[in-house]
């Protein structure tokens, strides 16, 4: 199976960098073929909402690196979303990214995908990982896209918070079942 793993963070030590490092030795483990992108390093312009690409066959007004996600996006059985948790949602460098989604929609909407999400943050109380769970689980079912597992970890400040813990097993082993439920 082919799994593309967005990352949100521009801090490749961090959190979540490290948890997607874990989930993505599982999938790589289980037999799976991972493609991995890392939102806060690449240019993505933001969708204007112009339409253009309902125009011209899901082709955007902007030429930039979505350009080299896409073919990812389309062939993927699985996406996993990880991002740390920024002011209770997921990071502006992957809300550019999902936003783009809209040029190819009908085309994302038409195939079945597994998803997962994975997020981090300092904060202790669980009622902080609301809004990020309720943007993921809707996304998912205006795509038709399954919520297949998600590890929300409170209390990661930094990525000594999640080495060697049980979130670090978590990660791997969410990859490694991908797609065994």
């Amino acid at each position: 199976m082919k799994i593309l793993v967005l990352t949100g963070s521009p801090h490749h030590k961090g959190t979540t960098a490290y948890l997607a490092d874990k989930f993505c030795e599982g999938a790589v483990e289980a037999g799976h073929e991972v493609h991995r992108v890392n939102t806060a390093k690449i240019d993505v312009k933001p969708c204007l909402g112009c339409d253009y690409c309902r125009r011209n066959d899901g082709e955007c007004v902007y030429s930039d690196d979505m350009q080299k996600i896409i073919p990812y996006l389309l062939e993927a059985d699985g996406i996993a979303f990880v991002s740390p948790l920024y002011y209770f949602g997921i990071t502006a460098q992957i809300k550019r990214v999902i936003d783009r989604f809209y040029a190819v929609n009908s085309k994302l909407r038409s195939k079945a995908k597994k998803t997962f999400l994975i997020s981090a943050g300092s904060d202790e109380e669980a009622w902080a990982m609301e809004s990020i769970k309720l943007h993921f689980r809707t996304m998912c079912r205006y795509l038709n896209w399954q919520p297949s597992g998600e590890l929300l970890v409170l209390g990661a400040a930094t990525r000594e918070d999640v080495e060697g813990s049980i979130y670090s097993q978590e990660a791997k082993v969410l990859g490694m079942e991908a797609f065994y439920k």
